[in-house]
């Protein structure tokens, strides 16, 4: 027998002596109230007939009624039915690394043990897939074919070990097609290879990424998951005896083996997956989660669940038997004669019954809040909904249908934030990764709750990365559910949102940049406005100042006239200017020969150019078919020339020996 809420169990330890205790404490304080009341000579007439042993008896049937309703709260199974039942699930092919570098103890207790533990833990993750076990070192073998038994697996598993596989090396190609030819022809579930190794390969990395890449176009995906440091460790083994030494190569140097990150990166890229370090809290979690659930999964597998009977209306029944003679056993054998006896008996016992029911009420209704929250959410209290929802998703974390469900709620009473918060807990449950229709559900609130958030926002790049996320999330539930036509629309309208956002951002930015042209030729007029009146200004004083200069020279020349009485130029400035012409037309006469003389010669270059061109032409036409002409000679010898510096002479038909290889048994 087991329970399936065995919490209720310690509830009962601790519930039974307190009841228990409160109703013995209770009785004895009613039996000293009334003896402070009555006096002793009348209280046995007035009790005449009350046993305390019925009293006592009846106390006991209530504790033994709060301990049924306990024990029918925890819900006791008792036997199992067998069940058939088809699933829906991947076919996963788990690929160990049993070589001698696995041994190394960079990982405790070291990476072939580490990676067991890693293989268990993806197991109780694959509830409904089909697992099956490759063992690999220099080759590979096919340590379980897949199947649903996960005791035939776990067995399979744990009698892996250093040197099941007598040849000695790493080769990760043979793993990755002996994992191929194991799963089964003309099937279209989904195949996924799950690589346990360091990725000290000894195979070419062009061999093992070929064997990737085959197995990609034969539709398996693999994800590869590092076992190791890239620091490395010096590797030991221990003899029969207990001694241990280190593994060296043939040159007698001692071995490191390192964790090769980059092969392993490349092989799952080429296949349609990602690498994985083994570190870190749960990393098989998030290997199923991001990798393997959202995988599309076919139905057909069969197989037979072990479902337990329950068996919790056995106590409840005795629970209701308990305070059912409770409430019909009286305290007295025989009636009293005062009414007012039996007015308080059959208050007490009332009041017994009642307070029962209110505790096996309240029992029931702290497990029926969720259908008191759905009938809030019906009836349109939203609010309310999404209080008891959260109230229970805080008290039971792990699963993710209360924050669905308080999501939902919170949508609908526009909290938005909240919404969104309670999808995104939804979405990180590990509990949901199997329940495909409700990942595809909540992505799609998601996407609408994100939408919604990015509406009313009043800044163009806040508001367009909220709506990128809302496409993101529609386009995760049509890769999970891609006849959802509502998923459809709501994408392609999110899609026109935001084109429509960018075309008004362009807008915008082409308006701005207008109006600032605009802005910058009014600058740039007013400035040249405000120059122009400056430079008008200053010709203006320049205009005054010359007629004023003039002004003057004419009165100093008036008075000069006046002076002199001779308005005649003197014969030495006639003479200047009579020279200042004879030099300029002296300068214009060389100027214009210069330009003669330059024609010229230009005239001359020309005849020189078509004359030797003529030539050629001639040259060309003398030649002798089969006979080279002088230039062909000159440069015929001046490669020659430069043929024979070149020139390196080998043997001739001398094989090449080729490199011998190393063999690396580790």
């Amino acid at each position: 027998m087991k329970f399936a809420q065995p919490a209720f169990l310690w509830a009962l330890l601790v519930a039974m002596p307190a009841v228990a205790g409160l109703f013995y404490w209770s009785w004895r304080v009613k039996q000293k109230l009334i003896r402070q009341f009555i006096h002793a000579r009348l209280l046995a007439s007035l009790t005449v007939g009350v046993s305390p042993r019925r009293q006592l008896f009846r106390l006991g049937l209530l504790v033994a009624t709060v301990a049924g309703a306990l024990l029918a709260l925890a819900r006791p199974q008792w036997g199992f039915s067998w069940e058939e039942s088809r699933q829906k699930g991947l076919d996963i092919i788990i690929a160990i690394d049993t070589s001698r570098s696995m041994l190394a103890q960079d990982v405790a207790p070291n990476r072939l043990e580490r990676a067991k533990l890693a293989a268990f833990d993806l197991m109780k993750q694959a509830k409904n897939d089909r697992l099956g076990l490759v063992a690999f070192a220099g080759s590979a073998f096919l340590q379980s074919p897949l199947t649903l038994d996960d005791q035939a697996f776990s067995q399979n598993l744990a009698a892996l070990q250093v040197g099941i596989i007598p040849q000695g090396g790493t080769a990760l190609s043979a793993a990755i097609q002996t994992s191929l030819e194991a799963f089964e022809k003309n099937n279209d579930n989904h195949k996924v290879l799950v690589l346990f190794t360091d990725g000290e390969d000894h195979d070419a990395d062009t061999e093992t990424l070929a064997a990737a890449k085959e197995a990609a176009e034969a539709g398996m995906h693999i994800f590869t998951v590092g076992v190791g440091t890239k620091e490395g460790e010096l590797l030991r083994v221990t003899d029969d005896q207990g001694n241990s030494s280190f593994i060296k190569d043939d040159d007698g140097n001692v071995v490191k083996s390192h964790l090769n990150q980059t092969l392993l990166q490349q092989i799952a890229t080429e296949a349609g997956g990602f690498y994985l370090p083994l570190q870190g809290a749960n990393p098989m979690e998030t290997l199923y989660a991001r990798g393997l659930a959202p995988l599309p999964k076919n139905e057909g597998t069969t197989r037979r669940t072990r479902i337990p009977l329950e068996r919790y209306h056995w106590p409840l029944a005795f629970a209701f038997v308990c305070l059912l003679l409770e409430f019909m056993l009286p305290e007295s054998s025989r009636r009293s004669r005062r009414s007012e006896a039996k007015s308080s008996t059959t208050a007490s016992a009332l009041q017994a019954a009642v307070a029962a029911l209110c505790f096996l009420l309240a029992a029931l209704t702290a497990q029926a809040s969720p259908s008191a929250a759905f009938r809030d959410y019906q009836s349109g209290n939203f609010k309310s909904a999404f209080e008891e929802y959260n109230k229970l998703s805080e008290q039971n974390t792990n699963d993710y249908r209360l924050h669905y469900d308080a999501g939902a709620a919170a949508y609908r009473a526009k909290q938005l934030e909240k919404a969104e918060k309670q999808f995104n807990a939804t979405l990180a449950s590990p509990e949901v990764a199997p329940d495909l229709q409700t990942q595809e559900r909540t992505y799609y609130n998601l996407g609408n709750t994100e939408y919604k958030l990015g509406e009313p926002l009043s800044e163009p790049d806040k508001k367009e990365e909220r709506w990128n996320q809302a496409i993101d999330s529609y386009t995760q539930a049509l890769h999970l559910n891609t006849n959802d036509v509502e998923a459809k629309n709501n994408l392609a309208f999110v899609k026109q949102k935001l084109e429509q956002l960018k075309q008004q951002q362009q807008q915008q930015q082409k308006q701005n940049k207008d109006q600032k042209d605009q802005k910058d030729q009014k600058d740039d007029k007013n400035q040249q406005d405000q120059k122009d009146r400056q430079n008008q200004q200053n010709k203006d004083q320049k205009d005054q100042k010359d007629q004023k200069d003039q002004k003057d020279q004419q009165q100093q020349s008036s008075n000069q006239d006046q002076k002199n009485g001779q308005d005649k130029k003197s014969e030495a400035e006639k003479k200047k200017e009579e020279d200042q012409k004879k030099q300029e037309q002296a300068k214009k006469a060389q100027e214009k020969k210069d330009q003669e003389k330059q024609e010229q010669e230009q005239q001359a270059q020309a005849e020189s150019g078509e004359k030797k061109e003529g030539e050629q032409e001639q040259a060309q036409k003398a030649a002798v078919p089969g006979q080279m002409t002088p230039e062909e000679a000159r440069q015929i010898l001046a490669a020659q020339k430069d043929a024979e510096k070149a020139l390196i002479f080998s043997p001739d038909n001398k094989p090449v020996k080729p490199q011998p290889g190393k063999f690396k048994d580790w």
